[in-house]
């Protein structure tokens, strides 16, 4: 197998190993392609063929397909200062799922805050029901899947098949999930409540 990269599929692989280390995840079509300063995605498509023809990448046709770099993955994993942890996009039923189908990328945390990836994974907020608490759309929140969750903790919760971030509060022997904003509605389950983790840290990026 001929493994000789030209300069512009070299230059390609390196951006793809930078915004990987930087960012977690990989870039989509439009970034590379503003990257290499071409209009047309056929150019930046035809360097990516190349580049998994030669056994440099694997992809699959989602906006961020290409695979975590192996370079990558050893840098990650040597760095013994930081704990690598999945942004999920959603928590099924059965808790955290690190696959394809639910990490949208991947965050190296000092572990001053993480001392273990085990059990942790990070996840984005939507929309403004937490904002008297400090968290935003858009903010990461650090997840313990593994922590008892308690009266009063901030966590991620299924309650009615669906995912929300809310305060845990318990009253009358029974919980339900508090919003921390007036617009906003509390949560009392009609049918089931479960907690799939404990909110211990926020990371925010201006």
């Amino acid at each position: 197998m001929n493994d000789y990269l030209t300069e512009k599929q070299e230059a390609v692989l390196k951006f793809i190993e930078e915004y990987q280390l930087e960012h977690g995840k990989s870039p989509t079509l439009k970034e590379m392609r503003e990257k290499m300063g071409v209009s047309s995605d056929n150019s930046v498509l035809k360097h990516l063929k190349a580049l998994e023809e030669k056994g440099h990448i694997s992809k699959d046709d989602t906006p961020r397909g290409i695979g975590l770099l192996e370079s990558v993955r050893q840098k990650l994993a040597g760095n013994s200062e930081m704990s690598r942890l999945p942004i999920l996009g959603a928590i099924p039923a059965g808790g955290p799922v690190i696959t394809e189908e639910f990490v949208k990328g991947w965050v190296c945390i000092g572990k001053d805050i993480v001392k273990s990836a085990d059990g942790h994974f990070l996840l984005e907020v939507t929309g403004n029901s937490m904002i008297d608490a400090g968290i935003f759309e858009g903010d990461l929140v650090v997840v313990d899947s593994k922590k008892e969750a308690r009266d009063g903790d901030i966590v991620v919760a299924l309650v009615d098949n669906g995912n929300t971030l809310k305060r845990l509060v318990k009253e009358n022997g029974q919980f339900y999930l508090k919003a921390e904003n007036k617009d906003y509605a509390n949560i009392y389950p009609a049918s089931e409540l479960t907690t799939q983790g404990v909110v211990k840290a926020l990371i925010r990026q201006y």
